[in-house]
């Protein structure tokens, strides 16, 4: 097996969400009277960690005002999160990696509560042998939460896999030297993504599924 461990972003890799994200910061901004950032610039932020996210998507916002815009956010979020969806043929994927002995984990910019709601909304909790947060260590791009998944189960970088939509997925990856793969139908653009030269970048999950077949 040439990846024990492998490690999916959340958002916009498993499931389809990555536009309501972008739309649910759109709306925050513009009932807080806020500048509401375009959807380059809101999507750009879907996966780090929450002051930073806040320092790029608006700009114009105070510290103070942080905790009201996440409440905002969050309401708007919570009203659409039942109806987002895993990415068709995922659920697929994810069970035939864990029939061939690969060990599987999630590292997210969600929190811990967030990601535990989605995992039981998405039915995806046993299919997962570990799973790192934003608000349990250090956010994405830093290595942090690859690194602890793979000390948890004594991988190497090189027997590792990361997969993801975001640049930060990928800069964190870089940073933990682990190898990984882009997936295209997410937050970022793939040239976002093929400027951190990933092993692959792949424009569905069809062709992710082909990829792995192959190279894992």
């Amino acid at each position: 097996m040439r990846y024990s461990l492998i490690i999916f972003d959340w958002d916009g890799t498993l499931i389809d969400s990555a536009s309501a994200i972008a739309d649910c910061i759109q709306q925050a901004a513009r009932e807080m009277g806020l500048p509401v950032p375009d959807r380059e610039r809101a999507s750009h932020v879907i996966g780090l960690g929450l002051h930073d996210s806040l320092r790029h998507a608006v700009p114009a916002l105070e510290p103070h005002g942080y905790g009201q815009f996440i409440e905002c956010y969050r309401r708007h979020f919570l009203q659409c999160e039942d109806s987002m969806q895993l990415f068709p043929g995922m659920r697929e994927l994810l069970g035939r990696l864990k029939e061939r002995g690969h060990l599987l984990a999630v590292a997210t910019g969600k929190s811990r509560q967030g990601l535990e709601r989605a995992m039981e909304i998405a039915e995806l909790r046993e299919h997962f042998h570990a799973t790192r947060c934003a608000d349990e260590t250090h956010p994405k791009p830093h290595p942090a939460m690859l690194l602890e998944l793979l000390e948890e189960f004594a991988i190497a970088p090189q027997d590792s896999l990361m997969i993801g939509d975001t640049s930060h997925d990928l800069e964190m990856a870089r940073a933990a030297e682990v190898p990984a793969v882009g997936v295209c139908y997410g937050a970022h653009p793939e040239r976002s993504l093929r400027a951190l030269s990933p092993l692959a970048c792949v424009p569905s999950v069809e062709e992710l599924v082909q990829w792995l077949d192959e190279n894992t």
